[in-house]
């Protein structure tokens, strides 16, 4: 047969295996639903095929069959023969949930049924409960279960040995037996496995899950960061300049006025940066013409801008960097804007106006440090003791490239903050 032509078989039996596979879930489905109905439906059958021929059959002198497999020298009572058939059949209510008492009943009726020389077609209920302790019982009650089955096969062989060969007879019941169990035992090892799959796709499902809510996490804290960089810094600049303006606007108008201008720049400034860190949440359909403005992620080069505005709210700024800062990675340059930016927005909320203040960016090799030491507030020290979410972010700022950061009361008065971070290819963002 050609390789088309086993691929036209396979593909003709598809829809014969599609309806057996739902004609199966379906059965799966009524039995969890109903378990007794399944159990009652097998003891039902069988005793439709097994049962009710020899009953009906119970009268006639050879018992329905040949004479030579007549074992005793009288037949039992009809009574006997149903209640040795109930004795067989009604364990198997109990197959699946005491599988091992279960056998034992059927098997203890059976050997009682062979010593009184009754030959009973009801005895396939044996190997059903074989089947039944293979498939749902513990596996150390196999050994014994598997004896006293041996034991009986061998029983019956000895009892038809003047109809059949003994040999042929243990032949043909003990390979009924072992194909009992070995069925029993397939599919026990078949739905472990389908448990182990099934098993495996809810964890994978679970540690999904928990990888997507761990990255939200980690996006919100994230945004969360950036967040209060942008606006902690804009507001400080705008609330220290609006009293400022407020206080100036007495004395010298046109100093309020420049107060007023500032704010304003200082607000758009913020609403840009705003816009940009919403805009990259926003999904965004459409032409690409459609989405949001973005501007660079602000860099080393922008810090005299934000010195400037700092400045421009009271704050005497001396800023200075040492070694080639141009050639750093941007996302090196962002964490050390940012941490500037939260140390003077510190300075600037704590210490006040009026208030000198060394920045200082130096690269040497593969190591960057950041110092911002302020004078603090003229005639007292600073109290900035708290660990707010500004000095966590730069922390974490600072632990995403192998570095470290300090922050405390500088020796000679004011505040000290100075961050070190790892430029080694080794080192970079994680």
């Amino acid at each position: 047969m050609t390789s088309l032509a086993i691929s036209d078989d396979v593909g003709g039996m598809g829809p014969l295996v599609a309806r057996l596979g739902r004609a199966g879930r379906r059965l799966r489905q009524a039995d969890r639903a109903h378990p007794w109905a399944l159990d009652t439906a097998v003891v039902v059958l069988l005793l439709l095929l097994f049962c009710l021929p020899e009953l009906l059959h119970a009268g006639d002198a050879d018992g329905g069959g040949p004479h030579r497999f007549r074992l005793a020298p009288h037949r039992l009572p009809t009574a006997a023969i149903a209640a040795l058939q109930a004795g067989l059949l009604l364990p198997l209510l109990w197959r699946r949930r005491r599988p091992a008492a279960a056998f034992g009943a059927v098997a203890a009726v059976f050997a009682l049924q062979w010593a009184l020389g009754a030959a009973l077609r009801a005895d396939v209920a044996l190997f059903v409960a074989l089947y039944s302790l293979a498939l749902h019982g513990r596996l150390r009650q196999l050994p014994w279960a598997c004896g006293a089955m041996a034991a009986g096969m061998v029983l019956v062989a000895l009892r038809v040995s003047r109809a059949v060969s003994v040999w042929d007879a243990l032949f043909f019941l003990l390979s009924t037996a072992t194909a009992a169990l070995a069925l029993g035992l397939v599919v026990r090892i078949r739905r472990a496995q389908l448990a182990g799959l099934r098993e495996r796709a809810a964890r994978l499902e679970t540690e999904r899950d928990q990888r997507s809510r761990l990255a939200a996490a980690t996006e919100r804290a994230r945004v969360a960061r950036e967040m209060h960089d942008i606006v902690g810094h804009h507001l400080s600049v705008m609330i220290t300049l609006a009293d400022a303006g407020a206080y100036a606007t007495g004395t010298a108008p046109e100093r309020g006025k420049e107060a007023l201008l500032l704010i304003g720049d200082a607000g758009r400034q913020a609403l840009g940066e705003l816009r940009r860190v919403l805009g990259v949440l926003r999904e965004t359909t459409g032409t690409p013409g459609d989405g949001p403005e973005l501007s660079p992620q602000p860099g080393i080069v922008d810090i005299d801008a934000l010195c400037a505005g700092v400045r421009a709210a009271g704050l005497d700024v001396v800023y200075r960097t040492v070694g080639t800062t141009e050639a750093l990675d941007g996302g090196v340059q962002l964490t050390v804007y940012r941490i500037v930016q939260e140390a003077l927005t510190n300075t600037l909320k704590h210490a006040g106006t009026e208030t000198r203040v060394s920045l200082a960016i130096v690269v040497e090799d593969t190591r960057l440090t950041v110092r911002v030491q302020d004078t603090g507030p003229a005639g007292r020290p600073g109290p900035r003791n708290e660990e707010g979410h500004g000095l966590v972010g730069m922390r974490e700022r600072a632990a995403l490239y192998g570095g470290n950061l300090s922050a405390g009361p500088a020796s000679g008065g004011g505040w000290r903050v100075e961050a070190t971070l790892d430029l080694a290819p080794a080192g970079g963002a994680r």
